[in-house]
């Protein structure tokens, strides 16, 4: 171990000694302050891998000729979206918002007076913050995979992360309104999930199916994944950084009893994973006689959604059981969907909107502050705020820019018209037929 190292893991055993011990004098400023920007920095950079998980996930999940171009969507929002945050969005959510409804938009920039006072370095602090944003966005992208262009996409991930995101997270995160009546909501199951959710089912309804998902008659035609698994890998590396999602979500590691919520936070989380993929595959089983690997993945995603908000007061009977109801939601709302003839390609509104309304409701059940007059309001005011706002920004994009791909185009595959660049060029000198 590099000789750093070794300093920083003396620091955090000597700070955790000193808390261990009864009665003993509170750790050393400077040494809580390496904890809590360690616990930000590590927890991050497991955010950050989300990125590649929603990547892969979606990468698997969309036909062979759209296989590429989702992928660089995936690598271009996450540079917008931080952009858009560092330009506007971070002191829009957090400065001087002061019990209202947004701060100053204005550019981020350190501030590094008096720095041991912030409790850590406030460039760990917008890092975490950020890849919130990020992982925002990176909900929408699958679900309207396939049939919208690249640009529109963009500047509505420009307006998310500078404007949508920031100005309802402002109310809860940020000490606006929301937080002064007391909502809950400790990792983001509706300031970052049902929020997104909001904004693909929105953006899904404006855009509408991809041309060959229903028939006329109402049949749902089935579209194969390009590959089960970069689905299967996808959904294990978000399993893995969720754990970053939740437990960074702490604040702070500058106590015996912030490393215990930590690692109870990480059982928690990893529990209701649990839950959601038992109940969605004995659901399955149960009335289909066999089991969808790709809806037992989705199962999963839906247990750690349903979680994430309240995954430090759950207890581990109760975060399976929260999974296993976000799982069997999940189903549920996904099967409405098609019913409805929303097309959502990866399945994102039903484990990022069905699950995060869930799993922010029933906080109030398991925390001992919760209200679930509170968290209805929270819910609400954030739904109708998301969409609104999406409304507004995805008809105004369909009536100034072409925001989707042409029957003709919609045929050859996107990859083509967008990118020029096949992801499985072995494939190319196919006929193109109605569902390839």
């Amino acid at each position: 171990m590099p000789r750093a190292g070794l300093r920083v893991c003396a620091v955090a055993c000597t700070g955790l000694m000193l808390s261990a011990q009864p009665g003993a004098a509170e750790i050393p400023a400077e040494t809580a302050y390496v904890l809590n920007s360690l616990s930000f920095l590590y927890h991050g950079m497991l955010v950050f891998f989300m990125a590649t998980g929603f990547s892969m996930l979606e990468g698997g999940l969309v036909r062979t000729k759209s296989v590429s171009t989702i992928l660089l969507k995936n690598v271009i929002l996450i540079a917008v979206a931080m952009i858009g945050f560092y330009l506007v969005g971070y002191n829009l959510m957090f400065y001087n918002v002061d019990g209202g409804y947004w701060g100053t938009p204005r550019a981020w920039s350190p501030d590094q007076t008096d720095a041991l006072s912030q409790g850590a370095a406030p460039a760990s602090i917008w890092l975490f913050q950020t890849l919130f944003a990020v992982t925002a966005v990176s909900i929408i992208s699958g679900t309207l995979a396939e049939r919208m262009r690249l640009l529109p996409f963009f500047v509505f991930v420009a307006f998310m992360s500078c404007v949508l995101y920031p100005v309802q997270g402002a109310w809860g995160w940020g000490g606006g309104w929301l937080a002064e009546m007391g909502f809950l909501d400790f990792a983001g199951g509706t300031h970052v999930h049902s929020a997104a959710g909001w904004a693909a089912l929105t953006g899904a309804i404006v855009l509408g199916p991809r041309r060959s998902r229903f028939a006329d008659s109402g049949e749902v035609r089935p579209m194969a994944a390009s590959s089960l698994p970069l689905v299967t890998l996808g959904t294990m590396i978000l399993w893995l950084g969720w754990l970053g999602f939740n437990g960074g979500s702490q604040g702070s590691m500058d106590s015996v009893a912030d490393v215990i919520a930590i690692a109870n936070i990480y059982v928690n989380t990893l529990m209701a994973t649990c839950g959601g993929i038992v109940a969605t595959a004995a659901l399955l089983q149960l009335l289909r006689r066999k089991i969808d690997l790709t809806m037992v993945l989705n199962g999963a995603l839906a247990g750690l959604v349903s979680i994430t908000a309240g995954p430090d007061t759950s207890g581990i009977v109760g975060a399976l059981l929260i999974g296993a109801v976000g799982g069997c939601l999940m189903l549920w709302t996904t099967h409405l969907l098609l019913r409805l003839r929303i097309d959502d390609v990866i399945g994102a509104i039903p484990v990022h909107l069905a699950c995060g309304i869930w799993g922010t409701l029933v906080v109030s059940l398991h925390h001992p502050e919760g209200d679930i007059r509170v968290q209805l309001i929270g819910v609400a005011a954030v739904a109708v705020f998301c969409v609104t706002a999406s409304v507004v920004v995805w008809i105004g994009l369909r009536r100034f820019m072409r925001l989707r791909l042409s029957q003709g185009e919609e045929a050859i595959g996107i990859d083509r018209v967008e990118t020029g660049a096949l992801a499985y060029p072995e494939f190319a000198t196919r006929s193109v037929l109605p569902g390839d």
